[in-house]
């Protein structure tokens, strides 16, 4: 099945912000952070769940979201909440929202309920562009139809691995989360490789998720490397100081952007002339090595290196 291709929008750092404080939505919409998504789920009590959707509509209209993609995490679709998170937000502010998140989703059905709810509110309110959906993998069930769900929408442009939640849902020892376990190995290899494959061929985004000890930047560093070297594109902040480490592992280094570009050139040019493969400072040069560098370009290009 083939979808329409979804924007390119830069997600090298995810911040948590909760939709019920105002001061910090404010800062939020100022910080270096490329993805912002305002939160109406676990950051917020569910006495204030309803008054915050209105706190998010003005926030969303009113702030200056300006080189941001504008996301909002509603509430699973096991809660009361839900449905009513999606119409408020999106009949009040759905020209200034790039995409909904959803959590806790465990089916590709769960997903394919916000698709058709937000296409009967675009529909209705006549909205010129279509609002994405970036989807949660912290339920075992989704783990285990993580491939579905990748191919569940063509709204859908992100698969995260929300490590919190699936700590639970797993029954994982709690140190998992905070990088001290002690397994042997990462702890969080098979769901972050099984979520990037889905991702890949999906052709959507794949991000890490949550670190809990945000004074920790060395550990948060190593996480966030070793989802880069899998594939995924971006880390989640949920503290102002983890967004320069996300952002220093995510952004294509400019020695390795430069060599790219130089072999892409010459392979170019080489292949004008008939030529499947060069030599270029000692390195053999083919189509496979130049498809190799393809996301480093690509990622680069996107943060405009």
């Amino acid at each position: 099945m083939t979808f329409p291709k979804q924007p390119a929008r830069l997600r090298r750092v995810q911040l948590a912000v909760p939709g019920s404080s105002e001061k910090m939505m404010t800062k939020a919409a100022g910080s270096k952070a490329d993805h912002v998504f305002l939160d109406l789920e676990d950051a917020v009590a569910p006495s204030a769940k309803v008054p915050t959707r209105q706190k998010i509509v003005e926030a969303l209209k009113g702030l200056d979201w300006t080189g941001k993609t504008r996301c909002v995490r509603i509430n699973d679709l096991g809660t009361q909440w839900a449905y009513e998170d999606i119409i408020h937000v999106v009949e009040n502010a759905g020209e200034h929202l790039d995409t909904i998140m959803l959590p806790k989703a465990k089916t590709a059905s769960d997903v394919q309920f916000v698709d058709t709810l937000l296409t009967q509110i675009e529909k209705k309110l006549k909205l010129e562009k279509r609002i994405g959906i970036e989807v949660l993998i912290e339920e075992v069930e989704a783990m285990m139809r993580v491939d579905e769900i990748a191919f569940s929408s063509p709204r859908l442009e992100a698969l995260i691995f929300g490590m919190g939640d699936y700590t639970a849902a797993q029954g994982m020892d709690d140190r998992a989360i905070k990088g001290t376990s002690g397994y042997p190995g990462d702890i969080w290899h098979y769901g972050r490789w099984k979520i990037a494959v889905a991702a890949r061929s999906a052709k959507v985004d794949a991000i890490d998720g949550p670190f809990p000890s945000f004074h920790d930047s060395e550990t948060y560093t190593e996480e966030a490397r070793r989802g880069l070297m899998l594939g995924f594109v971006g880390k989640w902040a949920i503290h102002p100081n983890q967004i320069q480490p996300a952002l220093d592992v995510f952004t294509p280094d400019m020695a390795v952007v430069k060599k790219a570009r130089a072999l892409a050139a010459a392979y170019r040019e080489a292949e004008a002339q008939g030529l499947g493969s060069i030599a270029v400072d000692g390195e053999m040069v083919d189509v496979a090595v130049i498809r190799m560098y393809e996301d480093v370009l690509r990622r680069a290009d996107l943060a405009g290196l």
